[in-house]
């Protein structure tokens, strides 16, 4: 009867390691910056951010100038003007430079609405090939290993190169 009971709890306990094992997930991990920077999309994206960006910073560099130079005009004339006429021009100087500082807002804002049109598709395409390749591979879970990503321990498949040939690059 003993041995019976040896039998049946080696039985159980090889039937719980066998399905144990066979209920592992596999895991594997990708540094999805990396994939990013690498597609041509994303260098395209990067070059029209960064014309767009020389446009704002031309047209806020025009306007600094002529208010330094209408600054400078007032200074060099305000001996020779009224009171009145000298605190209107310092109000019309606050004006201008207040018009200037919503400019940059606005530049700003404009740039990270741009960003995020032309980073969004980016980033879905990515995804995308990475659930693909990921299914084709058999595995169930995959980490981004970019910097900050949470991963500890890269031992697993890295996918980067898989994912790059799926993207066709």
């Amino acid at each position: 009867m003993k041995n019976v009971k040896k039998i049946f709890v080696a039985i159980a306990l090889f039937a719980a390691a066998t399905s144990f094992v066979n209920a592992q997930s596999k895991v594997a991990h990708i540094n999805v910056t990396e994939l990013l920077q690498q597609m041509p999309e994303m260098v395209a994206a990067q070059a029209e951010l960064k014309k767009l960006q020389e446009t704002y910073r031309a047209d806020l560099q025009g306007s600094m100038t002529e208010f330094q130079n209408k600054a400078t005009q007032y200074q060099n004339e305000s001996q020779t003007k009224s009171r009145e006429e000298n605190e209107k021009r310092a109000l019309e100087l606050q004006e201008i430079q207040k018009n200037i500082e919503g400019a940059e807002q606005a530049a700003m804002q404009e740039m990270q609405q741009k960003q995020g049109e032309l980073f969004a598709p980016i980033s879905e395409k990515a995804k995308a090939a990475i659930e693909k390749v990921a299914a084709a591979q058999g595995y169930d879970y995959v980490i981004d290993a970019s910097q900050g990503g949470g991963l500890i321990v890269a031992k697993g498949k890295d996918l980067l190169p898989l994912v790059k040939v799926e993207l066709g690059f």
